[in-house]
């Protein structure tokens, strides 16, 4: 059973470094391990397995800079993945949902009428589509990666910008980088109770 749960995490792994590996710009290792928020030496040996199997390959670019890039196998080998993967997205999917559904009940039930996100990336669609059923309100988004996009009509901020506006409370909306955005935000003198995330149970 450990065996058949390794496999598993190892091939969903690959997924998401080739689900990352879409354009024709430089995607560093370091850059992968932190939109995966997985340790550079894992990203490290899973990028030589796929090298080595022609998934991927390394293009040097200006200024002695160096990316990855989907091979056309690389490419099929994606949409397998995808594909073999598909069930437990939708888990991952109704599980979120779930959670996220929950921490706004209960946020609402403790007198919440507004609250800001904070960290954008598919978790984040899932979170609003929850926000959605109760009667909180959304009062800002914020992301310093995707500062100036529009999230739902919504300008997406940086967290600076965002914290200047004292939200009543923060969800974090990316479970990729839970643990170092609450870090970021911590740092910044945002008060820990201030802070939610999806499976919270406080009162």
């Amino acid at each position: 059973m450990n065996d058949t749960r390794e496999k598993s995490r190892d091939s969903y792994r690959a997924f998401q470094i080739l689900n990352e590996i879409v354009s024709d710009q430089p995607l560093s290792q370091r850059e992968l391990s932190r939109r995966m928020g997985v340790a550079l030496g894992l990203v490290n040996s899973y990028l030589k397995n796929l090298v080595a199997k022609g998934y991927v390959r390394i293009r040097a670019f200006p200024r002695n800079r160096y990316g990855y890039l989907l091979t056309p196998k690389g490419i099929a080998e994606k949409s397998r993945l995808a594909y073999q993967h598909l069930g437990y997205f939708t888990s991952l999917y109704r599980m979120a949902r779930q959670d996220y559904l929950e921490l706004f009940h209960m946020l609402e039930s403790s007198g919440v009428r507004s609250a800001s996100f904070c960290g954008i990336d598919e978790t984040a669609e899932i979170a609003y589509l929850s926000l959605g059923e109760t009667r909180i309100g959304l009062a800002g988004v914020m992301d310093d990666g995707h500062a100036g996009q529009v999230f739902f009509g919504m300008t997406i901020s940086t967290l600076d910008e965002g914290l200047g506006k004292a939200p009543q409370c923060i969800v974090i909306t990316s479970l990729k980088r839970q643990g170092e955005i609450i870090g970021e935000l911590l740092r910044k003198g945002v008060n820990r109770d201030k802070i939610f995330c999806a499976g919270d149970d406080r009162p």
